[in-house]
């Protein structure tokens, strides 16, 4: 999700630590790095001009904040302006007062809308809610077996029409079918085009005339880059729409039209896509999204993901641990078991404060998820004591781990810096948000 980009701010930011104050010529060599990185992302050229211009006036002759030095005035300001640029106020459902509520799914074909459909269906239901899937794609029967089989596996109703029927009376009669069911949600998917043409958009303004929703979201393809823009401001001027959801985030490594949609047309993003499962679709939060662009990383998303995989378990002291930097290897091993019902790991990783700026994104790619099973082992062979205080451990100790374990000396070191590294990079980032919420109070 924006790897490239957050390496790239990495590399800019490290180059002007330590300078007690930032020159103008210093700000001119950032300015033109950012730009160049924002330009690779595919962020809109306009939007990406426009954002530096905002930054260099902030950022010409700015004293640096207190304590913070000139790289951390640097983040400071980017990150505020990230958040601005992608939206500073949470959007919420616009839940309609007499249910239920109507969601209007749009886009081109092959951007995951059906898919995307059943997500949202997952994450409507984890708020209480009971959705009806409606599939009013009926030019391609594909589309319809699809959403069946897909409502299926998430235990949602599906009400569907007869391929080459009418949408329009497709939706209606949905609608009817949601009351009789007592569901609160309706989500509607439509059908796609290649390309825009007045043959679909007639057709997707029928169904919204027929049955008015109170969202209408449209599914884009994170890889399409800037024509993404195109896409949303077509869709925008003939159906009105109040969000938009990006797909394949997790593979896409540019992704850079999740910051330039908001801009360019006013429609915030409202879900990012972000793997195969029905269960992978996050809510979109500009501060969250911000802070792991710029390598703060993401220590709440892994909280959440904790959370829901141990719902029994209390994780509010693994909260406090990360965010005081004091992991010790009993947490270490905690959270690897963890890790195994997250998700893919490198996926995991990519939400710890420093790793997606620092650790090659070869090297996240070359993880294998059976690779926590070898760190599992290393860390039991450990003793308590070991595992409570890493610092006792010597050479001898590393050997006779290495040998318990079946692993080498070498990766037992690894393991231990992997630990000193999390500490120091959670620390520094808690201690860096510290001091934003500081200045941001002045």
């Amino acid at each position: 999700m924006l790897d490239n980009l957050t390496r790239r701010l990495g590399g800019i930011f490290a180059g002007i630590r330590k300078k007690g104050r930032l020159t103008e010529d210093d700000v001119k060599e950032v300015m033109r790095e950012i730009r160049v990185a924002l330009l690779e992302a595919d962020v809109n050229f306009q939007i990406a001009k426009d954002f530096i211009a905002r930054i260099r006036e902030k950022a010409v002759g700015e004293e640096v904040f207190g304590s913070l030095s000139a790289d951390q005035t640097i983040i400071k300001i980017v990150r505020d302006e990230l958040v601005s640029l992608l939206g500073p106020e949470e959007t919420a459902v616009n839940w309609n007062p007499s249910p239920p509520t109507i969601i209007l799914m749009c886009g081109l074909q092959g951007s995951g809308k059906t898919t995307t459909t059943a997500k949202l269906a997952v994450w409507f239901k984890k708020k209480g809610k009971k959705p009806l899937l409606a599939a009013c794609d009926l030019q391609r029967p594909a589309a319809i077996k699809q959403l069946q089989v897909l409502g299926e596996q998430v235990g949602c109703p599906v009400y569907a029409g007869e391929p080459g029927g009418n949408p329009v009376q497709v939706a209606k009669d949905a609608l009817a079918r949601a009351k009789h069911l007592f569901c609160d949600v309706v989500i509607l998917d439509t059908a796609g085009r290649l390309a825009i043409d007045e043959a679909l958009m007639n057709e997707l303004e029928a169904v919204k005339k027929a049955v008015p929703p109170q969202e209408v979201f449209l599914v884009v393809d994170a890889t399409t880059g800037q024509e993404a823009v195109n896409v949303a401001e077509a869709f925008h001027q003939k159906l009105g729409l109040t969000g938009a959801i990006f797909t394949k985030m997790d593979g896409d490594a540019r992704g850079g039209a999740v910051l330039s949609v908001r801009e360019a047309t006013g429609v915030p993003v409202r879900f990012l896509g972000v793997g195969e499962q029905t269960e992978a679709l996050d809510a979109f939060e500009a501060v969250r999204m911000a802070e792991r662009i710029i390598g703060m990383g993401d220590v709440m998303g892994i909280i959440e993901k904790a959370e829901l995989a141990f719902a029994n378990e209390d994780v509010e002291s693994m909260e406090a641990k990360m965010r005081g930097g004091k992991l010790d290897f009993h947490d270490f091993l905690d959270q690897m078991r963890m890790v195994k019902k997250m998700g893919p790991i490198k996926n995991v990783m990519k939400m710890i404060p420093g790793v997606a700026a620092q650790i090659p994104e070869e090297a996240l790619d070359s993880i294998d998820d059976r690779q926590v099973d070898r760190l599992e082992a290393m860390v039991l062979s450990m003793t308590k004591k070991e595992r409570t205080n890493p610092d006792i451990i010597n050479g001898s100790r590393r050997k006779r781990i290495a040998m318990g374990s079946g692993t080498s000396v070498q990766e037992v070191n690894k393991l231990i810096e992997q630990l000193y590294q999390m500490r120091r990079g959670m620390k520094e980032m808690a201690n860096m948000q510290k001091k934003f919420k500081k200045f941001n109070r002045r």
